[in-house]
């Protein structure tokens, strides 16, 4: 007899959750063995549950979708990630694609897409939304995202977060005040629409930074 495919949901939106338990616990071999609001608690029950497929939210509280799965990834947790956003924006898109996600879909999508989304990431196959079908393919012809609007003293600071600094290494590294870091990490976040520093680590990477 064929295993069940095992979930687990991370979307801060309840209704939005629900709705997408249902979908799923009334689809043929998928079933849904968890909830979560928000990044942390996702990342608790993908490493307790080890789910063959988990559904993320871009932008969950906390750890933000691409943090999350960046972190299943470097735990070496044998669990397919499938992005499910409200966004296309390049930088959503890329963001999780870098942290390991195999798809991204669009909540717009109608139910049988999202079903059939989750049994392929099951085998590990990508699935996309059209939208985001049309920027992966310019990607794999070596197009990259538009790179931020960052200063250059924004970008400095970027590279050092990138090779792990603190703000207070940073602020000796450059000769500034602390308070001053923490006011560009604070622009270089909003900039890059990441809610985190390992995020926005992905990005510099993502960019060959460091170095310049």
């Amino acid at each position: 007899m064929r295993q069940e495919i095992r979930v687990v949901l991370a979307d801060d939106h309840p209704t939005m959750r629900m709705g997408l338990r249902v979908l799923l616990d009334q689809a043929p071999g998928i079933e849904v063995v968890g909830e979560a609001q928000e990044g942390e608690e996702a990342l608790a029950l993908i490493e307790a549950l080890r789910p063959d497929v988990a559904v993320l939210d871009c932008l969950l509280p906390g750890m933000g979708g691409a943090e999350v799965a960046a972190e299943v990834w470097r735990r070496g947790l044998p669990v397919r990630v499938l992005a499910l956003s409200a966004y296309d924006d390049d930088r959503y898109v890329w963001g999780m694609l870098e942290a390991g996600a195999v798809g991204y879909l669009l909540k717009e999508e109608a139910p049988g897409v999202i079903v059939a989304a989750v049994r392929g990431a099951a085998r590990g196959e990508g699935y996309f939304s059209a939208r985001v079908a049309a920027k992966v393919a310019a990607w794999a012809r070596g197009e990259r995202p538009p790179r931020p609007p960052l200063t250059e003293r924004e970008l400095e600071v970027l590279c050092l977060l990138a090779e792990g600094l603190s703000n207070k290494e940073i602020a000796g590294r450059l000769h500034v005040a602390e308070r001053t870091v923490a006011f560009h990490v604070s622009n270089i976040l909003k900039k890059l629409g990441v809610t985190s520093r390992i995020e926005a680590a992905l990005w510099a990477k993502d960019w060959g930074m460091p170095p310049r």
